[in-house]
């Protein structure tokens, strides 16, 4: 054991998250694994992880472990990349996060492609209804929605993307259609749970003006698609991204309601760790996620198909 593997063992027991899936990775058991982890804290003179017989968190000092031990393995790769010959060839494991919607529709499809044009890397995309730690999970770059959460991060928009209040038309010809903001505390609304919003509440704005609403419904999900289909079913009004929304409205399935009002905006990027040197499969990627996405930003017309 050396200082890199201690590293690569600790990031690896992070985005396992337990001592028993770690132990199940590398075919040892819990034992040994609890074992190394105390070596490690004991020869670093601080403790890296809190832990019950059911989960892990990091401490502070587990957390700047974890950061900057990530940017020291990736120079070594990049070392042995420069030494080997391979720096600018796009090859190995490459591991993409992306939210469940999003990445089913326009993520996976874009890898397929993206994997015949690059046969020796190895893409190994994750999936999830919550916002993804890019860093914990031991990811190399994450495709997410609204600004950069942490300034230890890169992240090139991909593409624009605005979100619309719509509704089905049977709901708006049985409930009525809101002349103003304010009037959609009368009716039925159906909301995403996001960890990144404030829940029941809706922001619009129109010029230099700002509304605020509380709204209330009798149907939530964490997963978009259920909502969706809510929305469909005439239940009530969401908010939603076009990019999800837009083959309905053109469909006539949904109608975009308070059109003269706008919601934050859910821009689209892909993020990866700020580093001088970028491996070669990383750089690769992110430059074909934006020339496949070059047709919905730079303030063109985007049509979502």
């Amino acid at each position: 054991m050396n200082s890199f593997s201690d590293i690569a063992f600790f990031t690896l027991l992070v985005k396992q998250g337990s001592m028993a899936a770690t132990a199940q990775e590398l075919g040892l058991t819990p034992p040994a694994i609890s074992k190394r982890l105390a070596l490690i804290e004991t020869r670093l003179g601080v403790k890296l992880l809190q832990r019950t017989t059911r989960q892990i968190s990091l401490t502070p000092e587990g957390e700047t472990y974890l950061t900057e031990g990530a940017h020291v393995l990736a120079n070594l790769e990049e070392l042995e990349r420069s030494v080997s010959g391979t720096r600018n060839t796009p090859k190995g494991i490459i591991k993409i996060g992306a939210t469940l919607g999003f990445g089913r529709s326009y993520i996976a499809p874009a890898i397929a492609k993206f994997s015949d044009l690059y046969p020796e890397v190895e893409v190994q995309l994750t999936l999830n209804d919550r916002p993804i730690n890019l860093v914990e999970k031991g990811l190399d770059v994450v495709i997410r929605f609204g600004e950069l959460p942490d300034v230890r991060l890169t992240a090139r928009l991909l593409a624009n993307n605005h979100r619309v209040l719509c509704a089905a038309p049977d709901y708006l010809k049985r409930m009525g259609e809101p002349e103003n903001p304010k009037d959609l505390s009368k009716h039925q609304c159906l909301f995403t749970r996001e960890a990144d919003e404030s829940y029941g509440t809706w922001h619009f704005h129109q010029g230099q003006k700002t509304e605020t609403v509380k709204v209330r419904g009798p149907l939530t999900s964490n997963d978009g698609e259920s909502v969706m289909k809510w929305a469909l079913e005439g239940r009530g009004m969401m908010v939603r991204s076009i990019w999800d929304a837009a083959k309905y409205i053109k469909s006539n399935h949904l109608k975009i309601i308070l059109p003269e009002w706008e919601l934050p905006a859910a821009d689209i990027y892909a993020v990866f760790p700020t580093r001088n040197n970028l491996s070669a499969k990383t750089r690769a990627f992110v430059d074909f996620l934006l020339n496949e996405f070059r047709s919905h930003r730079d303030n063109e017309t985007i049509s979502w198909q």
